[in-house]
């Protein structure tokens, strides 16, 4: 048998390895996430390889129940395969007559995402996230309706993914849309929606629970 303290000491170093390990596998993960991908090398959790979103990773109605507003973002940017991801998302949101009026202008100037923060008051959010999607539409019948449906698709998606994201409003406050309009550049033709900052989350809030039987009416108004 080995004495003791030669024991102790081949524990110590196999524990020291082993701990040396675990934080290299967790610093790669890690640094992947960031990119979009697992640390192994495959697709992040909730991305397939085709870059959709990957079969059995979380139920449509989880999503649904456990996504809420996140407003802090660590520093780490968003690999553009999973805004392409978030995008496809949004446009597969229903639309009148399938007119699809929508347009999404992707923000990932810091400078840009800046002057969001200076010019609406509840987007100040967007200083901190490493990029924004500004929902737009044409002006058609319907528009607010179709650009709404592919702003939530685009939420919900984000939250799949692991990322965090608020909506943050903008019509139908005229100066709100002048300022983006300003910011952007955008024609008088178009109409900003909103703008959604977007980014991996520095905290995971709670979702508010929402639901009220209050709220329900069956065959009429009265109950």
């Amino acid at each position: 048998m080995q004495p003791p303290m030669k024991t102790s000491k081949t524990l110590f170093f196999l524990l020291g390895a082993l701990l040396a390990a675990l934080l290299t596998w967790w610093l790669a993960g890690d640094k992947q996430a960031a990119a979009g991908t697992s640390a192994v090398g495959m697709p992040a959790a909730g991305i397939s390889a085709a870059g959709l979103p990957a079969a059995g990773e979380r139920s449509a109605l989880d999503v649904i129940a456990t996504r809420t507003s996140v407003r802090s973002y660590r520093d780490c940017p968003v690999g553009a395969d999973t805004v392409e991801l978030l995008l496809r998302a949004a446009m597969a949101a229903p639309s009148a007559m399938n007119r699809q009026p929508w347009v999404f202008v992707v923000v990932d100037d810091k400078a840009l995402l800046q002057k969001f923060a200076d010019s609406l008051q509840y987007a100040k959010m967007a200083a901190s996230a490493p990029l924004a999607v500004v929902v737009c539409a044409d002006l058609t019948d319907w528009w607010v309706m179709d650009a709404s449906a592919a702003s939530e698709n685009l939420l919900l998606a984000a939250h799949a993914v692991g990322l965090g994201a608020v909506w943050t409003g903008v019509y139908p406050r005229s100066e709100r849309v002048k300022a983006v309009r300003t910011i952007l550049g955008l024609p008088e033709s178009v109409v900003p929606l909103n703008v959604i900052p977007i980014g991996y989350p520095a905290q995971n809030p709670e979702p508010k629970q929402k639901w009220n039987p209050g709220n329900i009416r069956r065959n009429g108004w009265t109950r």
